[in-house]
This record gives structure tokens, C-alpha cells and sequence, in this order.
């Protein structure tokens, strides 16, 4: 008997809340078992399709889970070019409020019956939600205000927006109204709006990390690399120090993304996502 093909169902079309569509791909076994689903959110300047993603997505699903990921309505792609910042006055007009919003599209749909196989291929009562950098703080504060999250796992997660902007560069970005960031890959300026930072502070009761991170009760692994370039390691300890039921993985002298690129043409992980990969099924799976 053959085992069953991985199903990969790739940029469904969702409507955001904040006017933009977005897209989103689904990766399963079609064999009858309803599994635990997990819902990935990319980081910034990140998209779904992102270098590896595709090859973590296979290795969670052939470990028996659903595996969701998806462009953050406002990321810079568009339904056209998902893989291209095509769009970069959505990008600007992008803030974590809007992304939390997609988030909660994802999993109420997840939990609705237009999922795929909703009936026979996915367990709505196991919504595991998994974040890299950026996607990791949402990740955590969508915990807190959404029950149906039984677990979650960050890679090399922001423990708190506002702790890199000093008050210079907030006044300056008050100014001027926006902040331009560059892209070392592809070369654009991609613009950050004063609204993402007043947004921020106008809800840090919805957005702050540290404290959705000290209130949360559902299981919580934190992996980083220790010699992350991008968020430095003490943002996980930290997490770690604040939640005494986290658990924590150190993979040792990796870096923000664990050795993946864009485009990455590689037909086996690195070593240290596999090692994540590992230890997050081994988490998912307890």
C-alpha cells in the first residue's frame, strides 16, 4: 500500500480586514486522519514562499501535522507577485495590529468549513501556531486573546517591539512621517510609516509581548540561535525568564534564520533548521 502523497493546496485567496486580500497555502496527507494544524507567521520583510519554507512545510506534514502559512495582508507582495515586494505603499501602511487581524482571518478559517478536508483531514481542537521573528511576537500576543491556541513555538522571536527605536529615531520618524529600511537582497527602499509606531503605542495593551508572555498558560518552546545578528539571544532567555513553564532550545552558533536564504535552492535543510524542525515536532507531538 502507497502512502498518501502530500497535498499541497498553494495561494488561496483570503479577504483581510483592512481591505487587501491575501494568500495562503495548505500542506496535508489526504489519509482520512484528522491532524493537529499549524499556523506560520513569516517575519518582516518575510513572505510564505521565503526560502526554505516550502521544505519545512513538507517535513511537519510528514510527521502527521497541517501546515498553514501565509503572507501577512500588508507584507509587500501582492496576489500577483507573492514572492516580489511589489507592493511597497502597502508595506508602509502596514502595523501589528493589521497583522494580528490576518492572523485571527487564518484561524478562523481554519476552524470554518471552507478549510480544505475540514471534516475528515484536520483537528480545529489542536491549533498550533508557530512564528519566526516578527511572526513569532504576533505568534505570542495572539495567544493571549484567542483560546483556541493549544501551543506555540517561535524561531528567533522579537520579545518586545519598541525596546531597538530610541527616542531619536522616533522623533525623527515623527517628523518626517516615514523610515526608509533597506533590502540588501533585492535593493529597495522599503518605507516604515508613522503610523506602524503610533499604532503601537496606542494599543500596547493588545501588543505588548512581555506581557502576553508572562500571562500565557498553554505550552510555549523558544528556539534562537546564539549568535542571531537580528534579534540577539537575550530576547529569548528573557522570554524563558518571564514564563518558568517555556522551554528553551539554544541551537549554537546559528543565526536569525538558522542558515536559510532566499532563494535557496537546496534539496535538504541545514543542519540547525533541522535541529529546529526536530525539536518543534518533538514539542508538537508531546
Amino acid at each position: 500500500m502507497f502512502a498518501p502523497m502530500i497535498s499541497r493546496e498553494r495561494n488561496i485567496i483570503l479577504q483581510s480586514k483592512h481591505g487587501r486580500p491575501f494568500l495562503v497555502d495548505v500542506y496535508y496527507k489526504k489519509d482520512g486522519e484528522r491532524k493537529p494544524v499549524i499556523i506560520f507567521s513569516h517575519g518582516f520583510k518575510g513572505f510564505k514562499d521565503w526560502g526554505p519554507f516550502d521544505l519545512v512545510a513538507d517535513k511537519f506534514v510528514e510527521a502527521g501535522f497541517v501546515y498553514v502559512k501565509f503572507n501577512f495582508s500588508h507584507n509587500g507582495t501582492t496576489i500577483e507577485s507573492p514572492t516580489d515586494f511589489a507592493d511597497l505603499e502597502a508595506f508602509g501602511n502596514d502595523n501589528l495590529s493589521i497583522e494580528m487581524d490576518d492572523l485571527g482571518v487564518v484561524i478562523d478559517w481554519v476552524c470554518s468549513n471552507q478549510f480544505p478536508d475540514s471534516a475528515t483531514e484536520s483537528d480545529s481542537q489542536k491549533i498550533y501556531l508557530m512564528g519566526h521573528s516578527r511572526g513569532g511576537g504576533i505568534s505570542i500576543l495572539k495567544t493571549k486573546e484567542d483560546t483556541r491556541i493549544k501551543k506555540i513555538c517561535t524561531w528567533g522571536s522579537v520579545n518586545e517591539f519598541s525596546k531597538y527605536w530610541s527616542d531619536e529615531e522616533l522623533e525623527n520618524i515623527k517628523r518626517d512621517g516615514v523610515v526608509y529600511v533597506g533590502n540588501a537582497r533585492t535593493g529597495q527602499q522599503m518605507p516604515i510609516k508613522w503610523q506602524m509606531y503610533e499604532n503601537y503605542f496606542a494599543n500596547m495593551d493588545r501588543l505588548f509581548v512581555p506581557d502576553a508572555v508572562k500571562q500565557m498558560s498553554i505550552p510555549f518552546l523558544i528556539i534562537h540561535g546564539t549568535k542571531d545578528e537580528t534579534i540577539p539571544v537575550e530576547a529569548a532567555i528573557e522570554m524563558n525568564q518571564w514564563n518558568k513553564n517555556s522551554e528553551l532550545l539554544l541551537i549554537e552558533n546559528s543565526n536569525h534564520n538558522f542558515g536559510g536564504k532566499h532563494p535557496y535552492t537546496e534539496n535538504n535543510l541545514t543542519a540547525d533548521l533541522q535541529q529546529a524542525v526536530n525539536a518543534t515536532i518533538q514539542f508538537f507531538k508531546k
